[in-house]
């Protein structure tokens, strides 16, 4: 790796280990899985899909997919939720939305898509004009794609510490408006692919701390999932080669 400051800010947060796991993520992702009952398969890391089942899911219930494209989750919502219920699968660039809108015409059964609706919003303003409007969310959150970054010479080179802090920022206003559009006794899944902690737990700590007594943390179970202060990441350097993925699971009192 050329880029030291890139190399020091990881290295501040995973010390010895640093070396092991920057390696791990300059080497190739695992093999790519599908979900079963799809028109045409979807492949995806087999840790995303682990990741959206977490979302505790019933037929019936009203869902939103904040930051929805390229699809992938929502698409293993809408197996759960059968052309039940509702769901809003969100991404403001229109390019990502038409990619998406293909994918699950493509890999989602009529009666499956059928309840989905695809929107451009701003997430981070979307808790002030729909309030307690869902009773599960997914915000897979923008975030620093430290893996993308380190196997792409062109992004490293633009890298800065202000990159993380400016994507904190987003983050903490998309999952602060997630809050207010979910419904007491709903329940919220907050995932990134960052090593980052200042993205992922850090972000959980912060809303709590915003919001005592209002959100309770809920356990969750991910392979090669690793606890953290508050949720649990996916590491490619000790779970051959998945990852990352950090993911928290929300109950709103």
């Amino acid at each position: 790796m050329h880029k030291p400051d890139f190399n020091g800010f990881y290295r501040e947060q995973y010390g010895e280990r640093w070396e092991g796991l920057a390696a791990a993520m300059l080497s190739e992702e695992e093999d790519k899985t599908s979900i079963d009952g799809l028109l045409e398969p979807y492949f995806m890391d087999r840790t995303s899909i682990e990741t959206a089942m977490l979302l505790p899911i019933e037929e019936g219930l009203d869902v939103l997919d904040m930051c929805a494209a390229p699809g992938g989750k929502s698409i293993v919502i809408a197996s759960r939720l059968k052309g039940s219920g509702s769901l809003v699968s969100n991404d403001r660039s229109p390019d990502r939305r038409g990619r998406m809108r293909k994918a699950f015409e493509t890999s989602l059964p009529e009666d499956w898509r059928s309840n989905i609706t695809i929107t451009g919003h701003d997430a981070s303003k979307w808790g002030v004009y729909e309030k307690e409007a869902y009773d599960r969310i997914l915000l897979d959150s923008p975030c620093s794609s430290e893996r993308h970054v380190m196997n792409s010479p062109e992004h490293l080179s633009q890298w800065s510490p202000s990159r993380p802090k400016r994507l904190q920022a987003l983050q903490f206003s998309m999952i602060s408006s997630a809050l207010l559009a979910l419904r007491p006794g709903g329940i919220m899944l907050y995932s990134t692919c960052s090593i980052n902690r200042g993205e992922d737990e850090d972000i959980i700590a912060r809303l709590m701390k915003k919001h005592p007594g209002e959100i309770r943390e809920l356990p969750i179970a991910l392979e090669y999932g690793e606890e953290r202060e508050h949720g649990a990441i996916v590491l490619p350097d000790r779970s051959g080669g998945r990852g990352p993925m950090y993911a928290a699971l929300l109950k709103k009192l």
